[in-house]
């Protein structure tokens, strides 16, 4: 018997992050040294409150149960941390957890969509944001974030046709890949447009805490009358380095949070009870860390933005997020072939545009997840290869 798997898994095939792990398995097995930046995992430690507060939870039996629903003092802690960060009142229907962000973009939509309805996703944007969509059966169309517009959709000249039939837009800055922010201006336009063309807008906003130069990370539903037709991923991986944790929460328009709760109910049996107050800890402990942190990420863009420009590989400085994004240089015509031929030649590790969508081909991206130093060597390694003499 020939087992026939699912349609949908022909779009899954190999990714280009294993093709990346093999690559770099046989260059170090010869010996060579590797810089990583491919994956985005924060190399950063928890803060020790909250690895505490992990732990301390972890040592009760009675923590091991299912936990069902958020803990009160957990809806309490967001409640706080938007109103003392982003200046936004939630109530506590406007709360609800899930396992990190990625999940919720991946199920959002199966509360949303019906077959055939239309989600708007960036493009370049982060993969989970045309899957989940696709998962839930509804037809997925890439809005174009070009350099001409600023990096921000346009509002303005998006065929009419095209939004009668759209139940919802997802949209994130600062934007992985791109390392784009937006201004505010853009929040205010959105909040009205999505109102006149009933599109449910779903905000990313996983990278507030990181954002470079004095910009300020905001909440889109400090927009007036945003809670009507937004909800709004605030994840806690990035800002705490609570990534393997899996702690996230959607928040805004209450019926949604509502519907998603209920659809989440069906699947799941609620985030573990030492995580979450580990999250406790961490959304009511001081923002030192946070800021340090993001101190530290701009140094390493520095160190490699500006080191790459410094030998010729003309790269702009990523405005926020934990990564940066540069156009492959002169002498490539492909980004998945000069990806490969850069690890070969310096060992340094990234991702190719490409696999961000078709707008990301011909550039690729780099995750500041190595100390300054190492980023040094690492641009230094590409220097003295020649690889930008080609």
């Amino acid at each position: 018997m020939e087992l026939q798997l699912a349609s949908r898994m022909k779009e899954y095939e190999e990714g280009i992050f294993q093709l990346l792990n093999e690559k770099k398995l046989a260059i170090e097995a010869n010996g060579r040294k590797v810089y990583n930046l491919s994956v985005g995992t924060p190399d950063f430690k928890p803060a020790e409150h909250i690895m505490k507060a992990v732990a301390d939870a972890a040592s009760k039996p009675e923590n091991y149960r299912y936990s069902l629903t958020e803990l009160p003092e957990l809806v309490e802690a967001v409640q706080s941390r938007y109103k003392n960060r982003y200046g936004v009142e939630l109530e506590k229907d406007e709360i609800m957890s899930v396992y990190g962000s990625q999940e919720g973009i991946a199920h959002i939509c199966m509360t949303l969509c019906d077959v055939g309805d239309i989600v708007l996703v960036p493009n370049p944007g982060y993969p989970i944001f045309s899957i989940g969509p696709s998962l839930a059966g509804a037809e997925v169309r890439c809005y174009e974030l070009t350099e001409e517009n600023n990096y921000l959709p346009d509002l303005e000249h998006m065929d009419k046709e095209l939004l009668k039939r759209t139940k919802c837009m997802i949209v994130s800055y600062p934007l992985n890949p791109i390392c784009k922010t937006a201004p505010w201006e853009f929040y205010e336009k959105l909040i009205p447009w999505a109102m006149e063309n009933e599109i449910i807008i779903i905000h990313d906003n996983a990278y507030s805490d990181i954002i470079y130069d004095g910009r300020e990370g905001k909440s889109i539903l400090a927009v007036p009358q945003a809670k009507e037709i937004a909800v709004e991923f605030y994840s806690l991986s990035k800002s705490y380095n609570y990534t393997g944790a899996r702690m996230s929460f959607l928040v805004g328009n209450a019926k949604i949070v509502e519907a998603f709760n209920r659809f989440r109910s069906q699947i799941d049996y609620g985030t573990f009870l030492p995580v979450q107050y580990g999250a406790v800890a961490a959304l009511n402990g001081p923002d030192d860390k946070v800021k340090e942190q993001c101190s530290e990420y701009q140094k390493r863009r520095d160190a490699l933005c500006g080191g790459l420009r410094e030998i010729g590989w003309p790269v702009e400085d990523s405005e926020g997020t934990m990564f940066a994004w540069a156009k492959i240089p002169e002498g490539f015509d492909d980004d998945v072939d000069f990806v490969m031929e850069l690890m070969e030649r310096t060992g340094m590790v990234c991702t190719p545009g490409s696999s961000f969508g078709s707008l990301g081909k011909g550039y690729v991206r780099f995750a500041l997840v190595l100390p300054v130093d190492e980023i040094k060597e690492a641009v230094e390694s590409i220097r003295s290869s020649g690889i930008l003499q080609k």
